[in-house]
């Protein structure tokens, strides 16, 4: 019983229940074998398992919000083919293609004639609203034919909204047309009649306030520049350089006219280099070849070589008592003539 008291203070609970049912008799070991500690399970593997899963499900989502993000911020495509938006100006509206829209329904609408009516009446359908005017105006009466037509200027009223005028040549003379267009869902039409608006007016320019010109090189170059105007109109490059400063480029004409007078000039006093200004007759290549003889004796005038006066300004300068050209191009103002 001394003993049981002893084992009861020192041993553990497990330890008792197998000293309780150990035979009488028996000696115990003086100090029972000691069991290994159980290491600790701990979660760490866990733990990295539910970081890894959390930062895949991260990237997954960004993935999918990225990709419906650039689904839904891609830009429409038109219901017309798929054709891509058309270019549009700071306020939206379509300019570049209302351009072409108003040229292509000027070409229908300034061109009319009874025999054409029908034609004209179908060619009209993709620019005029449903429901519209079938000749859009025109009383089927009369005829007129344009010449040519160029985009004169846009005014845009708002991103729907502008207004195309065309500067056309018709028979009574040079016009604008103001087209009305409506824009909309990569659409156009002409959304209403246009109206017709005086061409511009002939400005008058101010008489030329040019300095006396200065005589002797006037005489001067009277003489030399008519080898320069030959070279010119031939484009002989080899020719030309006889008449030019030293590293000026001048291409010449390509045989396009042949050189016919110099009919005005007016050259300023000055230093060695002078801006001036010539005009010269060139001679066109005659296009009556394919004439009938009974047409070609109806007119005299028609058996003359076409000629047309045209006015340079040049830059010439002076070496050693010769003038050579350093530029030429067109004038902006008309030489006196001799």
């Amino acid at each position: 019983m001394v003993r049981k008291a002893t084992l009861d203070r020192s041993l553990r609970p497990e330890e008792l229940a197998a000293a309780d049912d150990a035979v009488p008799g028996v000696t115990e070991p003086a100090e029972p074998a000691r069991q290994r500690p159980r290491q600790w399970a701990g979660g760490g593997g866990r733990w990295l398992t539910w970081t890894f899963r959390a930062v895949l499900w991260a990237v997954l989502l960004i993935i999918g919000f990225r990709g419906v993000a650039t689904i839904v911020a891609s830009p429409r495509q038109s219901g017309s083919g798929g054709r891509a938006p058309a270019a549009t100006t700071g306020g939206g509206f379509p300019t570049a293609l209302a351009e072409a829209f108003a040229l292509q329904f000027g070409n229908v609408y300034l061109n009319f004639s009874p025999a054409t009516a029908a034609q004209r009446a179908s060619d009209l359908v993709p620019f005029i609203p449903v429901g519209s005017d079938p000749q859009f105006g025109w009383n089927g009466a009369g005829s007129e034919q344009l010449r040519s037509e160029q985009v004169s200027s846009v005014s845009v009223q708002d991103a729907h909204h502008a207004v195309v005028t065309l500067l056309a040549q018709i028979g009574s003379g040079l016009i604008e047309l103001g087209v009305p267009i409506y824009a909309a869902q990569g659409g156009l039409v002409v959304s209403a009649e246009p109206a017709l608006l005086p061409g511009p007016e002939r400005a008058t320019p101010p008489p030329s306030s040019s300095p006396a010109s200065d005589s002797a090189a006037v005489a001067a170059l009277t003489q030399q520049l008519p080898g320069f105007f030959r070279a010119y109109a031939s484009g002989d490059q080899e020719a030309l350089g006889r008449f030019l400063d030293p590293g000026a480029v001048v291409t010449g004409l390509g045989g396009a006219v042949t050189f016919g007078s110099i009919s005005g000039m007016e050259v300023p006093s000055g230093g060695a280099t002078r801006r001036i200004a010539v005009s010269v007759m060139w001679q066109l290549a005659s296009q009556s070849t394919g004439r009938t003889r009974q047409s070609a004796k109806a007119s005299s005038v028609s058996d003359a070589s076409p000629v047309l006066q045209m006015t340079y300004e040049m830059t010439v300068v002076r070496h050693a008592g010769s003038w050579y050209v350093q530029a030429i191009g067109p004038s902006a103002t008309q030489p006196e003539g001799p």
